[in-house]
């Protein structure tokens, strides 16, 4: 088997098979040449198909969105192939997906690259259909028979239910999917659904909460047995007075004013960022949720992610303490939250982890070339060198180096203290 970056995936040519039964035997292979004979209105054609197929006389086949295709030789002549069904379109596979979603132990097989048979009854819901209907199927071979289909065309579309038997995947692929761009597809749907699950949720206990403390619509506390006509003949309410206008606006000088900085930019890439740390959490790429930021950490995180001269200086200035801000979003640049928590505390970090940084250093490097070593908290300091260690929460090597009397990050995180020490020689 081999495949491209089209999609398209190459078979070997099938050997004969003498004596034993051309119509697929696994179920999706079974599915497969069922619709094909219920769809088909010449079945001398099928039957001329079914012996051709096991005598091995067709080439390699070739798998792509849409197409089956196969070249062969009739008498030393050549001749090619193709089968042709109709792709899926984006709001067939996403109704498709949403049906799917709906039953854990058909999205547990697709994401575990297998193919359910539950799977059609989630087509059938979705009212697309995955095997051939009548018409779908569209044979074209250039050996000149009048048969159609030909007895080439006939053929391959029994080995096609032999591909099923070894990878019923391809049946997606055949509609328009690759089995990595449908499990994608899929994840993206679940993900969804859970979102907007959430939010539902919410928003029902909401509306029990207003229930049971009596705030219920007008229309709801209105006497039983009330005529509409008297709801609706009574004279309108007397609108409210409108709100006073807003006063004049305030002017911003050259030096206020954020010029060349967006607000609304500002806003959608830190809703994205927050968004993606979410995600990462959902999906366990990190053990807990983001917390929330305070004003300072959310200061450090904009001087550290968007620097605009305008927007930095006014940060610098507000915070009281510039360098202390400068210090703040370096670490964050360099290790995100974490590494502002190993610039601002300091901890203890559990014994088997300092004796193992231990045993890494000294097989790291000759003992002769290794700085002496002062070990306080999470803080490692090489004497006389003006480099330092700091051991994170998670599990990395934050380095620093003193500049000015004061420690400042200066590099980016490692698991490995070894490799930390030496981006700090190096530098």
């Amino acid at each position: 088997m081999s495949g491209d970056e089209t999609g398209a995936r190459g078979f070997p040519a099938f050997a004969a098979r003498r004596g034993s039964r051309a119509r697929g035997q696994s179920w999706w292979g079974k599915a497969w040449a069922d619709a094909l004979e219920d769809t088909s209105l010449d079945e001398d054609a099928l039957k001329k198909g079914r012996a051709y197929a096991r005598t091995g006389r067709l080439g390699p086949i070739t798998v792509s969105p849409g197409r089956i295709s196969t070249t062969g030789y009739e008498d030393d002549t050549p001749f090619k192939t193709v089968l042709t069904l109709e792709e899926l379109d984006e709001d067939e596979w996403e109704l498709l997906w949403e049906k799917t979603a709906e039953r854990p132990d058909v999205t547990d097989g697709l994401l575990a690259g297998e193919l359910p048979p539950d799977l059609l009854e989630a087509a059938e819901d979705a009212r697309v259909r995955l095997l051939p209907g009548y018409g779908d199927l569209q044979a074209d071979c250039d050996c000149d028979a009048f048969d159609h289909p030909c007895t080439h065309a006939a053929a391959l579309c029994y080995q096609a239910s032999w591909l099923l038997d070894e990878d019923p995947v391809l049946l997606l692929l055949l509609r328009g999917r690759s089995a990595e761009e449908a499990q994608e597809e899929l994840r993206s749907v679940m993900l969804m659904q859970a979102i907007t699950g959430s939010l539902r949720d919410e928003d029902t206990d909401g509306a029990e909460e207003e229930t049971q403390t009596g705030s219920e619509p007008a229309a709801a506390q209105l006497p039983e047995g009330t005529p509409a006509e008297d709801v609706f003949g009574r004279e309108p309410a007397a609108l409210p007075e409108l709100p006073p206008l807003p006063g004049p606006a305030v002017r911003q000088d050259a030096s206020s004013a954020g010029a060349g900085v967006d607000p609304l930019e500002q806003l959608v890439t830190d809703a994205a960022v927050r968004a993606r740390e979410l995600l990462a959490y959902t999906h366990g790429f990190t053990p807990e949720p983001p917390a929330p930021l305070d004003l300072w950490r959310d200061c450090v995180r904009i001087a550290a992610t968007r620097p605009a001269s305008r927007v930095l200086a006014r940060l610098r200035e507000a915070c009281g303490s510039p360098e202390q801000l400068d210090r703040a979003a370096e670490a964050w640049r360099l290790g995100g939250s974490t590494g502002l928590d190993v610039l601002e505390e300091a901890w203890t970090p559990p014994k088997q982890d300092t004796a193992r940084a231990r045993t890494a250093l000294t097989a790291g490097w000759e003992q002769s070339e290794l700085p002496e070593l002062e070990v306080w908290d999470n803080h490692w300091t090489f004497a006389g060198s003006g480099l330092q260690l700091r051991y994170g929460r998670d599990g990395r090597w934050y380095p620093y180096r003193r500049v000015d009397g004061r420690w400042w990050p200066a590099a980016a995180p490692h698991h490995d203290p070894v490799e930390a020490l030496a981006e700090l020689l190096d530098g």
